[in-house]
């Protein structure tokens, strides 16, 4: 019997989905192993486990922190685990024991702006992200990303042997949250997108996109949802500022609401200029959504035959994209077929066993 933490810091926010398919998989398929579950306060209560073997334990400790660099490292030298899990890059620089790390991806060393902080310091972030992802993909023991595309960025930025890196592909939430109905979209008809504001998911670019369809779909809408960030609420001045019509800001909805969106848009679009996984295009797919999708990065390998294909780049693309999907039924029924079958090809348990596996390996060989 060994001992894993596994560093669930980020559990509550949208990368997080990985950490809870993880953990409520793992509880199900290891009970030989004891698992610490180190979470910030506010999510004490927010992963109840069910597995004996599994504890939760505080760990309030901010990101890029000097908290995380001194008092982290001291809380995990203090549990004595035989590994430890570290579920993103950053981690306690000075903690040396062995540790597998899970590199999503490397969108932050592509972004180039963000309204969430100025140009020098995303340039400071961006290096220290830079200088710890090359110095962990060297210290750890094992490296899992969520998909081949990730696998081979990092491979390459970091010049480490591909054999250090496992793909665990992600799952997919389950299509069956009861649909609850936003009334102010009820009889309308809309494409949807939902997740983060980032400027590298290209809100903007799908904004623009649904500004030229207005001119062949008149009452075509656009809803946008997710958490009314900083950078959400400057998109909305943009659009506001830009007098851009049909596009409404949803805010934070939930699954049940998202679930009613997914069964009631005529298409789902993922416009991102570069992603690690791409999650709700699959959830999407699960509602049988015709899922229109960016070329970039890792989608085409996610997504597959399950989705129809643009250049980000270009917003003209993107409409020219929804068009044929709009005019042409069959391609509607395709993607709507197989979406479904792409969806139901993700599993979390297969992640979890995959995981413990790259675990066991770890601690077996003591690698």
């Amino acid at each position: 019997m060994s001992t894993i933490a596994v560093d669930a810091r980020i559990i509550s926010s949208g990368t997080g989905r990985y950490i809870r398919g993880l953990l409520q998989n793992l509880e199900g398929i290891d009970s030989d192993n004891i698992y610490l579950v180190l979470v910030r306060r506010k999510d004490l209560h927010y992963y109840q486990p069910k597995n004996p073997n599994f504890k939760v334990i505080e760990a309030e400790f901010a990101d890029y922190s000097f908290g995380e660099q001194l008092g982290f490292n001291r809380l995990l030298r203090s549990l004595k685990p035989d590994l430890v899990h570290f579920c993103m890059p950053q981690q306690p620089l000075l903690y040396t024991r062995p540790a597998v790390t899970t590199v999503h991806d490397l969108n932050l060393l592509r972004i180039t702006a963000n309204d969430d902080m100025n140009w020098l310091e995303l340039r400071i972030k961006k290096g220290i992200f830079a200088g710890l992802l090359w110095l962990v993909a060297r210290r750890a023991k094992q490296i899992i990303t969520p998909s081949e595309f990730s696998k081979k960025d990092l491979v390459a930025f970091s010049n480490i042997s591909s054999d250090k890196v496992t793909v665990t592909l992600e799952g997919a939430e389950k299509a069956d949250a009861e649909p609850k109905p936003i009334a102010d979209l009820q009889g309308k008809r809309f494409i949807m997108y939902l997740g983060r504001a980032e400027p590298y998911k290209n809100n903007r670019g799908l904004i623009l996109a649904h500004q030229e369809l207005l001119a062949t779909y008149p009452d075509l809408r656009l809803v946008i949802a997710g958490a009314i960030d900083k950078q959400r609420k400057a998109d909305m001045k943009w659009v506001s500022d830009n007098a851009y019509k049909q596009v409404d800001f949803a805010g934070f909805i939930s699954d049940e609401e998202a679930a009613w969106l997914y069964k009631n848009c005529l298409a789902y679009i993922v416009p991102s200029f570069m992603e690690g996984f791409g999650l709700p295009g699959l959830e999407a797919m699960g509602y049988g959504a015709p899922v229109i999708s960016s070329n970039a990065t890792c989608l085409p390998e996610i997504y597959k035959g399950g989705a129809y294909y643009f250049d980000p780049h270009k917003p003209g693309d993107m409409a020219r994209a929804i068009t044929d999907v709009f005019e042409d039924e069959g391609l509607r029924d395709h993607l709507s077929e197989r979406g479904i079958q792409v969806h139901g090809s993700y599993s979390w348990r297969r992640m979890a066993e995959q995981t413990l596996v790259v675990y066991k390996q770890v601690l077996d060989q003591n690698i």
